[in-house]
C-alpha cells in the first residue's frame, strides 16, 4: 500500500534530510513544499506555498495521508517568528484537516523549554518557558498540532550537512576563547540530522507514534567530548583550556559567543525511553563516531567562510 507524505520545508536543513530517508523508504509518494529553497532532487510532486498566507495552501493536502511538517522560521522578529511558525502552522493544521490528513508530525525543538538546566528532562518533566521569539511560536505551533492529535518531535542540538548554527556557533565560542573550557561538567543532547531526518520518517508511519518525543541520541556528550571532538576534526589546533568563569570574562564584548557559553556550561539532557521503541528505530553511533563523518563537510564550509573578528 503506498503512503503519500507531504513534507513542508523540503529545501531546508531538517526537511532535505527528511526528504531523503522518505525517499530511502519503499511504499511512499512524496510531495514537497518549499518556499524558497527548492529540494534537490527529482521523482516527487513540488508545491510552492507561504505557510503565513492561508491561500497559498489550499489544495496542498489532498490526498495526503500525513504531513511531515519540517518548516520554521529560525531567528528574526516576534513578528516574522509568529506569521511563519505560529500562525502558519495553525493554517497548516487546517488545511490538513480538511484535506483529510490522517497524521500531522511536527519537528520542533527542545528550546521550548527554556534556558535550563535539564538534566534527564522526560517530555512530561517541566513546563514550557520559551526564552526567545522563535522558540515561542514554536511552543505556539506545537499547540496547535497536539490539539489536532499530531506528533510533535523535539530535538536539541542538531549536527550534519546544512548545519548553520550547532557546529558554527561552538566554533565561533572557540575561536574567540583560543581554548577550549576546563572542569565544565555539563551534559548535552544532540542527534545528526540523518537520523533526526530517519526518525521524523518513522513518526509519520509508526502506528504507535503520539504525543511528544525527545528525539536525540539516548546518550548525553559531555562538554570535554564534544568540544574536544569538534577540535579535533575540524583541526582547530587548541592546545589550553579556560575555566567558564574566564571565558565569561573573555567574551565580556560578544554578546553571541557568551549565549554560547551559557547554553554549553550548564546540562541540557533529553530523556526519552519510548522514542525508539514506538518509532523502531535504533540511535546508532554515538557523537564522536557520526561527528567524523561530517568532520570534512564542515571543513569546507568554515574554509569558504569569512573569519568573523
Amino acid at each position: 500500500m503506498t503512503t503519500r507524505i507531504l513534507v513542508t520545508g523540503a529545501g531546508g536543513f531538517i526537511g532535505s534530510h527528511a526528504v531523503a530517508a522518505a525517499r530511502a523508504t519503499p511504499g511512499l509518494r512524496l510531495r514537497l513544499m518549499a518556499h524558497r529553497s527548492a529540494p534537490p532532487g527529482g521523482g516527487a510532486e513540488l508545491v510552492r506555498a507561504d505557510l503565513a498566507v492561508a491561500d497559498s495552501l489550499r489544495g496542498s493536502c489532498a490526498g495526503v495521508d500525513v504531513v511531515l511538517h519540517c518548516a520554521s522560521r529560525i531567528g528574526g522578529d516576534e513578528a516574522g517568528s509568529a506569521a511563519v511558525n505560529d500562525l502558519g502552522t495553525r493554517n497548516l493544521v487546517d488545511e490538513a484537516t480538511r484535506g483529510g490528513v490522517r497524521r500531522f508530525v511536527y519537528v520542533s525543538t527542545a528550546a521550548v523549554y527554556g534556558r535550563g538546566p535539564f538534566t534527564a528532562l522526560r517530555p512530561d518533566g517541566a513546563p514550557l518557558a520559551p526564552a526567545s521569539a522563535t522558540s515561542r511560536s514554536r511552543a505556539a505551533a506545537e499547540r496547535h498540532v497536539l490539539a489536532a492529535g499530531g506528533v510533535v518531535l523535539r530535538p536539541h542540538l542538531v549536527y550534519g550537512r546544512g548545519d548553520k548554527w550547532v557546529i558554527p556557533g561552538l566554533v565561533m565560542l572557540l575561536r574567540r576563547l583560543s581554548a577550549g573550557l576546563s572542569r565544565c561538567r555539563a551534559r548535552h543532547s544532540l542527534i545528526d540530522a540523518r537520523s533526526l531526518g530517519r526518525l521524523a520518517v518513522a513518526a509519520a508511519l509508526a502506528p504507535r507514534a503520539a504525543g511528544v518525543y525527545h528525539v536525540n541520541h539516548p546518550d548525553p556528550v559531555g562538554v570535554a567530548e564534544l568540544l574536544s571532538t569538534v577540535d579535533a576534526g575540524l583541526r582547530l589546533g587548541l592546545d589550553r583550556r579556560a575555566s567558564v568563569p574566564a571565558a565569561r570574562a573573555m567574551l565580556a564584548a560578544s554578546e553571541p559567543a557568551r549565549r554560547h557559553l551559557e547554553m554549553l556550561a550548564v546540562d541540557h539532557w533529553f530523556a526519552d525511553d519510548r522514542v525508539w521503541a514506538d518509532l523502531g528505530c535504533g540511535p546508532g553511533a554515538g557523537f564522536a563516531t557520526t561527528f567524523r563523518r561530517h568532520a570534512a563537510w564542515y571543513r569546507r564550509q568554515l574554509a569558504a567562510a569569512p573569519r568573523s573578528g
